[in-house]
Order: C-alpha cells, then sequence, then structure tokens
C-alpha cells in the first residue's frame, strides 16, 4: 500500500505514532545531549532566561527610532508589516509603526490583511460591521484562535472571534498572526488554522494621556481618549484606561453601525522578570445588516436595488415589510477580564497562572411573518389563536429574534523549569461556560417599530394563548474544557539547535437541553483528543536558519449542531440535531527558512495539511435570523508556500512583500441525502490559489504615508466547484504629518485614511457554501438539487480624516 491510498484514519494514526515516537527520541536525545566544540554560539529564544557567561559579547544592531504622540516607535522593517521571528514554526507579526498609519476604526482583521495566507472577507470599509471573516491557508475564522495576553476571545458556542469588539486599535502593542499552529499553551480548541495573538501596550511610566478624533466618508465619526496613570503612589502599579465612541451610516442601503468601547490594563514588575497585571474590555454596540447575495442578484443589481434593505416600511411590497431595514438592527455587549500572572520563584522556575471571564449578551434579529393561527411549539399543535397586531388577513410582520446569553471562566496554568539545556513545562488548562440560545418574536407597529431590541422582556415577545412566548429555539449549553499539556524545549549545539516537542490532552464535553416540545430533551457531548506536537529550528549562521514543525489539531462542530430548531408555523424541524457527529481532525506540517540582516528580513514556508472531517463554518437562516453553524465537509489535503519579504528603511522608504499559493482538494465526496456527490478531486471553498499583497511606506518623522495593495484570487463558492467569484484588487493609501511639541501638545498629527481607492465593486468572501450551485447527478444516480451559495459584497471607497495628540 502506497501513501496515496491510506485512508484519513490511516493517516491520522500514522502522523501520531510518528509524533509520539519523535516525542519519545528527542527526550532520548535530550538525556544525551550533543555538542560541539567548533559550534559558533548563537542566541536562543529562551537565552534570556538563564544567565550569561562572562566571556559572552552582546552586539547590538538597530536603526534610530522616532517616538510618536501615541508612545509608539517608527521606521521598523517593511513598515512595521514584518520582524525578525525565531520560533520553529510560521508566525508574522505587526507592530505599532504600521497599526498607526491605519485608518482608526481598522479592527484586527483588517490589520493582519497584508500577511501571507491571510484572506479577509469585510462587508463595509471602515471596520465596523461584525459580518466579517478572515481565512488562513483556505481556513476560516472558526478554525483560528484569538486569544489576548493569555486570554481567548472566541465565542462560546461557534468558535469564531468578532473583531470589532477586541480592542481599539491605539491600544494595540502588536498582533501576531501564527499561519499553522497554536501555542502548545494556547487556550484554544479549534486552532488548525493558527492563533491570532493580540498584546496590549504597557502603560506608561508617567501620567498623560492620548486623544484622537476622526471624521470621514458616510458621515463617520469617531472619538478616542486614553487616559495614563503613570505609577499610582509609590505602588509600582501603572494603568491606562480608555473610551472611544464610534457611528456611521451604512455605505450601501439604508440604516447605521454606532459603538462604544473600553479598555483598561493595570500592571505591576518587579524583581527579575516577574509581573501581574489586571486587563479588560468593554464593548457595546449595535450594528445594521448587509444583506448576502448570490451571484444572479448582484448580476442584476449590483449594490443597488433589492441587495439592499428597505428604507421604509411598506407591508404591502413583496417582503410585506419584513425587509425594513430597522427590525435587522443587531446589538451587542460583551464584557472581557483577565489577570495574567508571570512569577519567577526561582532562577530556573516561573510560574504563569491566567484566570479570565467573560459575560455576553446579543440580538441577531431579521424581519418574518406569522399567521395567528396555525402554529407550533416545538412539535405541539398549538390550539387558537395568538394576539398579532397590525394582522392583515391573519398574517402580521413580526421582528424574529435570535438572542444569545453566555458566561464563560477560566484559569491556565503552567510551571517551566530550566535544566541545563532543558526549559521543561507543565501545564493544566480549565474552562466553563453556560450559553442559552432563544428564538422568540416581537410585534411589529404600523410604523415598522418593534420594541425591545434586546429582546429580553417576556413582556415584549409574541405569546401563545397560556402566556408563554413562542419559540422556535430554546436551548442551554453548558461546555466543559480540561487540557493538559506537557512540553519541553531543548537547545544543543551550543544553541545552534532549538528542538521543541509538546504533548496535549484536550476533553470537551458538552451538557445541552433543548426545552422545546419534541423527541430531544438532552444533547450531550463529549469527546477526548491526544494532540502530539514538535518544532525543529536549526541556525545556519549568524542570518538564517531553518525551521520544521509538525503539530495536532481537532475542534468539535458548531454548537447548534446538536439540537433540533423548528419553523412555528409548520412544525417541521428546520435543523435536524445530532449528538454523534465526528470531530474533525488535522496533522500539519511546515518546513521554512528565514533571513535577516540589517537591510533584509524575510521567510519562505512550505506547508501541507491533511484533514479528516472538515468542519466548515456557513450560515444558515432560521426563521428569518442569519447565524452560523458548520457543516462536515469530509476529508482535503491542503498544501502550498507562504512567503514574506521586507526592508529596513533606506531614504525614509521601507517595502513589504508577502504572498501565497495555495493547493487544496477534496480527498472524498460529500454525502447529500441518500447519495454521495461527486466532489473527490475538487478544489476547497474559501481558498484562493494565490494572493498577495504589496506595501511601501515612507516616514521621515514628520512627513509620513503608506500605500497597499492586495491581490486575492478566485474562490469557490461550492463543493462542486461550479460556481465561483471573481479574482479582485483592492488598494489603500494613507497620508499625514506630525507636528514638532506644541505648547501641551506632544507631536500632534493629522493623517488622511483612503481605502478601497479604486472604488471597486467585488465579491469579498463566501458567506454561504453549498454543495452544488447547478443539478448534479450524484454517484448513485439521484440528481441532487443546486441551491445558490451566498456571498459577502465587499466594502466602497472611504476617507476618513484623523486628528490626533498625546498631552
Amino acid at each position: 500500500m502506497t501513501y496515496r491510498d491510506m485512508t484519513a484514519s490511516e493517516w491520522r494514526k500514522y502522523y501520531q505514532y510518528f509524533l509520539v515516537t519523535s516525542v519519545f527520541l528527542a527526550g532520548i536525545s535530550g538525556v544525551f545531549p550533543i555538542h560541539s566544540a567548533h559550534a559558533e554560539t548563537q542566541e536562543s529564544p529562551k537565552s534570556s532566561d538563564k544567565t550569561s557567561s562572562k566571556n559572552d559579547a552582546i552586539i547590538v544592531t538597530g536603526r534610530p527610532l522616532f517616538k510618536t504622540a501615541n508612545g509608539f516607535s517608527v521606521n521598523d522593517i517593511g513598515g512595521g508589516l514584518i520582524q525578525k521571528e525565531t520560533e520553529t514554526r510560521s508566525v508574522s507579526h505587526i507592530s505599532t509603526d504600521f497599526i498607526q498609519k491605519q485608518a482608526p476604526t481598522a479592527n484586527a482583521f483588517d490589520l493582519v490583511a497584508m500577511l501571507p495566507g491571510a484572506n479577509v472577507t469585510s462587508s463595509d470599509p471602515l471596520g465596523f460591521s461584525t459580518q466579517t471573516n478572515i481565512t488562513i491557508r483556505g481556513l476560516s475564522g472558526d478554525a483560528i484562535g484569538y486569544v489576548l495576553e493569555g486570554m481567548p476571545l472566541n465565542d462560546v458556542a461557534y468558535y469564531t472571534g468578532y473583531p470589532t469588539q477586541f480592542a481599539d486599535s491605539e491600544n494595540y502593542q502588536q498582533i501576531g498572526l501564527a499561519q499553522g499552529s497554536a501555542d502548545l499553551d494556547s487556550p484554544v480548541l479549534n486552532a488548525a488554522g493558527g492563533v491570532m495573538n493580540l498584546n496590549f501596550r504597557k502603560p506608561a511610566d508617567k501620567m498623560g494621556g492620548y486623544a484622537d478624533f476622526s471624521y470621514g466618508s458616510y458621515n463617520t465619526n469617531r472619538q478616542f481618549l486614553r487616559f495614563d496613570m503613570g505609577e499610582i503612589g509609590h505602588s509600582g502599579v501603572k494603568g491606562f484606561v480608555s473610551y472611544s465612541h464610534a457611528r456611521t451610516d451604512n455605505w450601501r442601503g439604508a440604516g447605521y453601525d454606532e459603538k462604544q468601547h473600553v479598555d483598561f490594563k493595570f500592571l505591576k514588575e518587579w524583581g527579575q522578570d516577574s509581573h501581574v497585571s489586571l486587563l479588560g474590555t468593554w464593548n457595546k454596540g449595535i450594528t445594521s445588516y448587509y444583506p448576502q447575495v448570490d451571484k444572479q442578484s448582484w448580476k442584476e443589481n449590483g449594490i443597488s436595488g433589492s441587495n439592499n434593505l428597505a428604507s421604509r416600511y411598506n407591508v404591502n411590497n413583496d417582503a410585506a415589510g419584513s425587509d425594513y431595514w430597522r427590525l435587522y438592527r443587531a446589538p451587542e455587549e460583551i464584557f472581557y477580564l483577565a489577570a495574567p500572572i508571570d512569577v519567577r520563584l526561582a532562577s530556573n522556575l516561573k510560574l504563569k497562572v491566567t484566570p479570565y471571564g467573560q459575560w455576553d449578551r446579543g440580538n441577531v434579529p431579521a424581519g418574518s411573518t406569522l399567521n395567528n393561527s396555525g402554529l407550533w411549539n416545538g412539535t405541539e399543535a398549538i390550539a387558537g389563536t395568538i394576539n398579532l397586531p397590525n394582522a392583515t388577513d391573519g398574517t402580521a410582520t413580526v421582528r424574529s429574534n435570535y438572542t444569545q446569553r453566555s458566561a464563560r471562566a477560566g484559569v491556565n496554568a503552567s510551571a517551566t523549569w530550566s535544566l541545563k539545556n532543558h526549559d521543561l513545562t507543565l501545564g493544566y488548562w480549565f474552562d466553563y461556560s453556560a450559553d442559552k440560545e432563544q428564538n422568540s418574536f416581537t410585534p411589529v407597529d404600523s410604523n415598522g417599530y418593534a420594541s425591545n431590541l434586546w429582546a429580553d422582556r417576556h413582556s415584549t415577545l409574541i405569546k401563545m394563548p397560556d402566556g408563554s412566548p413562542l419559540l422556535g429555539t430554546n436551548n442551554r449549553t453548558h461546555t466543559y474544557v480540561n487540557a493538559v499539556y506537557l512540553g519541553d524545549h531543548m537547545t544543543f549545539l551550543q544553541n545552534r539547535l532549538t528542538f521543541d516537542i509538546g504533548f496535549k490532552e484536550v476533553i470537551m464535553t458538552r451538557h445541552g437541553y433543548n426545552y422545546l416540545p419534541g423527541s430531544q430533551h438532552k444533547a450531550n457531548f463529549s469527546t477526548s483528543e491526544p494532540l502530539p506536537r514538535l518544532g525543529l529550528r536549526y541556525q545556519i549562521d549568524s542570518k538564517s536558519h531553518v525551521f520544521f514543525s509538525a503539530s495536532t489539531n481537532f475542534r468539535t462542530a458548531d454548537e447548534t449542531a446538536l439540537y433540533n430548531s423548528y419553523d412555528p408555523t409548520s412544525g417541521d424541524i428546520i435543523v435536524n440535531g445530532n449528538k454523534n457527529l465526528k470531530n474533525e481532525y488535522s496533522v500539519s506540517e511546515e518546513l521554512g527558512y528565514r533571513y535577516s540582516d540589517a537591510l533584509v528580513t524575510g521567510s519562505l514556508t512550505l506547508f501541507n495539511y491533511n484533514f479528516s472531517n472538515r468542519q466548515l463554518q456557513t450560515v444558515i437562516v432560521q426563521n428569518g435570523s442569519h447565524i452560523q453553524s458548520t457543516i462536515n465537509a469530509g476529508n482535503q489535503i491542503s498544501r502550498g508556500v507562504d512567503f514574506e519579504i521586507g526592508l529596513a528603511p533606506w531614504h525614509h522608504i521601507s517595502p513589504y512583500l508577502s504572498g501565497e499559493y495555495l493547493y487544496t482538494r477534496q480527498t472524498s465526496d460529500l454525502t447529500v441525502g441518500d447519495d454521495l456527490l461527486p466532489t473527490k478531486g475538487k478544489r476547497a471553498v474559501r481558498s484562493p490559489a494565490f494572493q498577495g499583497s504589496l506595501g511601501v511606506t515612507y516616514d521621515d518623522h514628520h512627513f509620513f504615508g503608506m500605500a497597499s495593495v492586495k491581490y486575492t484570487g478566485s474562490q469557490y463558492g461550492s463543493f462542486m466547484n461550479d460556481e465561483k467569484i471573481p479574482a479582485y484588487v483592492t488598494g489603500n493609501i494613507s497620508v499625514g504629518y506630525r507636528f514638532t511639541q506644541e505648547a501641551f501638545l506632544k507631536h500632534p498629527e493629522i493623517r488622511l485614511n483612503f481605502i478601497n481607492i479604486g472604488n471597486n465593486h467585488y465579491l469579498s468572501g463566501i458567506a454561504s457554501p453549498t454543495a452544488n450551485a447547478q443539478d448534479t447527478v450524484g454517484r448513485n444516480g439521484t440528481v441532487i438539487s443546486g441551491s445558490a451559495p451566498q456571498y459577502y459584497i465587499g466594502g466602497g471607497f472611504a476617507v476618513l480624516a484623523s486628528l490626533s495628540s498625546a498631552f
């Protein structure tokens, strides 16, 4: 049997044996370390934790740096889009040199869009809309971990991240994107697509502040104010608190977005590499909906007409008024809190503990219609009629609510013991979450107004004759995660060879309860997965090294896949719950080369993935509300190459270039009903074969600017590859000027950001992939009806002017 004949389960076992054997052999080599008398001494990433010998020479090279009003340095390599990396896996970082030149409204996805492998799907140009997604090497946003200084940010139920809620861009110190795998100690479950690590800036040593005011296209206005407290008394504690408010009209169609945001961080440092901090984020916003479109409606209407929601309420139109924009306004409020603790207990022993908590509430509403009779509560018919204000012939327009209330708490703790050439890590992660989701309905008055946007008061909801709310979904889920991990970071050949091995055992349990009448009451699910990994790095010389990594990942289906959901107008099941869903399991390998000197920094990475039971993110419509879900896309392979290169400033100019070639193939047919759709050998959805970015930055400490362009190749929207969206190109420009000290103002700055300068109208990504867009004959001869994929429309042209200063 050749490797081409191996099944997905055989591949999985093979790689597990391979990685476990490698871990064992690495442990043997650690007991008998290899030394070379002729090896050139190189500094390892962990060497800063060890005591240097008297003969060690420290050579520092660098460029003149300039502090901006926000307290950050400029003139980084590639304009802040690349830096020297030393890890045994692929990773890219952006610094504040790049971030501070972007529009202040840009979210975390927007900020990493130029990095290799990153494909960002957006619905508006300024980063307000929550209808956004990111794929890394073709893996969607729910396959990526999001971590803020050790605290997980992924949604409890759907694994996705909501970048508009993470932090204000002025408060980021840096953002790291590991394209292939998460750190061993990362508190994430779904990181086949890597991890995004976010870090807040350190509080300033002295009291001061920073303000930023912006105004631009679509009546966009934003105000940001941060207060640095300096050292509080003589406690050694420093802190900052920031507040922002922003509002913008929809760039197409009716509606507007508005949000308030608070970030804070308090920090105390002491001794040798010990510190504790308290940090958090609060975000409250209301966003309007941008309808997704199919190819036919895009061809006929583009960014106009029926591809937008109605600006006026009209019960006599084809949608009976259910397309009125106010019925789709979605509120969301979230609070994150963490207290990362790093303590040096001894010269060779370090303890790291991160307790955290989260709270969230929101509503994803939509316009719909209901009859006042013939309704169902789950599988039970409702006797009599219900009260529907403004009903015509027994039918009324209503707002369908899909509400989520979540609470989450956890702790991630690890100890690292340094022994000779070993850094041994032992850790444990516990996470508990409770999530309640309901699909309720709210009456609409003659003006299209539906009260209580949060849908959290029963008195405002449509009720059944017995007085209880009419619901299409009503469930609660308790999720428990227990993970134990063990790793060893080893150095050999006088630090030229680095070897990382690790093992993580993850146990996840969901206790679910479906409160609607029907055959399903409990929906319990439990799984356990062993996840071995390894990494190697060999320093060729002072400027270059090669690295190799192999890792395993898994994820379960979204929480919604567990439950039956019902249509209250018929009692029909909309979603069939399944508690026996198979986990996605993946094995990935990377082989890369990095080079860095005083002028050039770059990397080239080859990667390969094997997936079984690929869980693919999609959007489903449930009683009008658009909610996230997953489908089992079968088995898949993905392989390709990433590269990035940046130059140090030359006459104040710093260029950056990145790109990716991606080859994907589905390696199994897709089950549809009682037949098989012939998808084997087809390309994966959301996987452009090529994408590339080019950025050029100019900064002489007063005048500055950046021009960037991004090319994204065509992407299939169906598993049968019978429909795709074309390639597109977008470009952005930012220009500005920093003044010298003006009275109490420190380096005030004015900036203009031009987004999508070509005003391209394009489909930016796939919202809802389908099995086949056209009718297709299955393997067993059944005609499988096609259904049109739904796509996001990318944001149009926008200009934003900003005035900022420290004080």
